[in-house]
């Protein structure tokens, strides 16, 4: 597995068996693991941000998920082949999760998105043992559902939370949470339920995810790629010229 480091933050690159098999290893080993992935607005945040870079640079495995963090780590000539998009990776350990018989916890969202998520995951994979559900609202009783985790005897948690809550969630509570791996699934949740519709296999292949979130929420999500986006160029011109080239 290729590992380096890019705008600060360690890194890892392999394809989607590779990782599979990783965690599967990791997992029959009794290893803890801590799965993240880092995007743009991640990799912006954790600048300025020291919690959150933090927890996400103690991952155990930590992943690229978009073409902008790609892109980027080409630029500064690191060889990154492709993406690994969450969404496929979620689908793959909930298959080895079946034939494995292991089983699994459904962490965040709202309630009714969580509890379809489960519904849909079973359907699929019908010898898939989920052990439990919770919606994403718990941050008035933390230490409850730390303990209702721990008592499911989950082996693998998924956690739908938007960043920096799931990171620095799953880094304050890592060593009692009972299981043996935790992912961060940002909105896998909501397309997995059909709330969030993803965006064609061709715009997946081009790179071109941004566009269809922005196209299905523009006034939520335009500032957010543009901004972010911005102070992200901002970081790789000075990474790749140094920082005296700017400064006059």
């Amino acid at each position: 597995m290729q590992r380096f480091v890019f705008l600060g933050s360690p890194m890892a690159a392999s394809s989607m068996s590779e990782t599979v098999d990783l965690i599967s290893k990791r997992l029959h080993n009794g290893e803890f693991t801590q799965h993240t992935v880092v995007n743009v607005a991640k990799v912006v945040n954790m600048r300025s941000d020291a919690e959150l870079a933090k927890s996400v640079t103690e991952c155990d495995i930590i992943y690229i998920d978009g073409m902008g963090v790609v892109c980027g780590t080409r630029f500064l000539g690191h060889d990154v082949s492709e993406r690994m998009a969450g969404v496929g990776l979620f689908h793959q350990l909930n298959r080895m999760a079946e034939i494995e018989s292991l089983s699994v916890f459904y962490l965040g969202a709202k309630q009714e998105i969580v509890e379809e998520t489960a519904k849909c995951m079973q359907k699929t994979h019908p010898h898939l043992v989920i052990v439990g559900t919770h919606h994403g609202d718990f941050w008035d009783d933390d230490v409850s559902l730390v303990k209702l985790i721990k008592d499911s005897g989950a082996k693998l948690l998924f956690f739908a939370i938007t960043s920096p809550n799931k990171e620095n969630f799953i880094n304050k509570w890592r060593g009692q949470l009972g299981v043996d791996f935790v992912m961060g699934v940002g909105g896998i949740f909501d397309v997995v339920a059909g709330k969030v519709q993803r965006a064609p296999l061709w715009m997946q292949k081009s790179g071109l995810e941004w566009l269809y979130r922005v196209i299905q929420e523009p006034r939520r999500m335009w500032k957010r790629y543009l901004i972010t986006n911005s102070k992200f160029a901002w970081l790789l011109l000075k990474e790749k010229f140094g920082a005296n080239q700017w400064q006059s």
